[in-house]
């Protein structure tokens, strides 16, 4: 075997297609697209996973759970593994010397989980609220702040007396008249009936005169 007679094995390399080469590159007229139809047009491109109209298979699955991008970011440290630490002083550095945290771990949290025997001092590392009781009961400390409770949104105050001032303004509009303009009003109303039944005696009167002059 000399390097000048190796070459590939027979079918692992082909020719390149020479598109629209004429008819004698074997892809002639269409040009290896076949007659008419969506891929023999230019554009003629979906989606991956285009069946055509219908439901694609991707979207028919059933879908359950999610798994956060950043689930790997904060790594969980037990007690018992800081008990099995030597250093006194710990945080996210030691803990991944220590070969406990990731490297990719980007922070680090204490959690309630086996028994903590010596004094430690945590530094830049989150604990639970069970984690940080047992670290302060075997003399230790943490410098995670302690989380507090959101304050609760009080409703806001309504002015009792904008809305009795208004009810009774309401009540004054809507409720019977004043004493003091029924006399007005009746007044009115016997001034307008003296007028229409002096309107239709004189009516009455002027009828026979015109009869007697015709």
């Amino acid at each position: 075997m000399e390097l000048n007679t190796l070459k590939p094995a027979p079918g692992s390399k082909h020719v390149r297609k020479r598109v629209a080469r004429g008819i004698g590159s074997g892809t002639g007229k269409t040009g290896g697209r076949g007659h008419k139809g969506q891929r023999a047009r230019s554009g003629g491109f979906h989606k991956v996973g285009f069946e055509g109209g219908q439901m694609p298979l991707q979207r028919r699955l059933p879908k359950r759970g999610f798994k956060s991008p950043t689930r790997g970011d904060t790594a969980e440290i037990r007690l018992s593994d800081l008990d099995r630490m030597k250093a006194e002083k710990i945080d996210l550095a030691a803990l991944k010397d220590a070969g406990i945290v990731p490297e990719s771990a980007i922070a680090g949290k204490v959690i309630l989980s086996g028994k903590l025997t010596r004094k430690l001092v945590l530094t830049g590392i989150a604990v639970s609220k069970g984690a940080r009781a047992a670290i302060e009961a075997a003399g230790g400390s943490t410098d995670a702040p302690i989380p507090q409770p959101k304050p609760k949104r009080e409703p806001k105050p309504i002015a009792a007396t904008q809305h009795a001032s208004e009810a009774k303004g309401k009540s004054g509009e809507g409720g019977t008249k004043p004493k003091s303009a029924e006399p007005a009003d009746s007044a009115a109303g016997n001034d307008a009936k003296k007028r229409n039944e002096t309107k239709k005696s004189q009516a009455s009167q002027a009828k026979p005169e015109a009869k007697k002059g015709e």
